[in-house]
């Protein structure tokens, strides 16, 4: 019968969808804290942003400095 699944069965399913759900865990924290890009150096360090600072208060063309 269609209906006639034991405790076995169930546990078996249970066991196999925590198994797929860590593995789509492993796979999601492989792709966001890998490097994936490469550049021509080889490949790029995993940063989310390129941060810069810039070089003073008139080194950008157009802003005049204060005072």
């Amino acid at each position: 019968m269609v209906g006639d699944a034991g405790s076995g069965t169930a546990t078996r399913e249970l066991l196999l969808v925590l198994a797929v759900a860590v593995a789509g865990l492993l796979l999601a924290g492989a792709a966001a804290f890998t490097p994936w890009h490469a550049t021509a150096a080889g490949v790029a360090p995993a940063g989310v942003v390129d941060l810069r600072v810039p070089a003073g208060p008139g080194a950008a063309p157009g802003v005049l400095p204060a005072g």
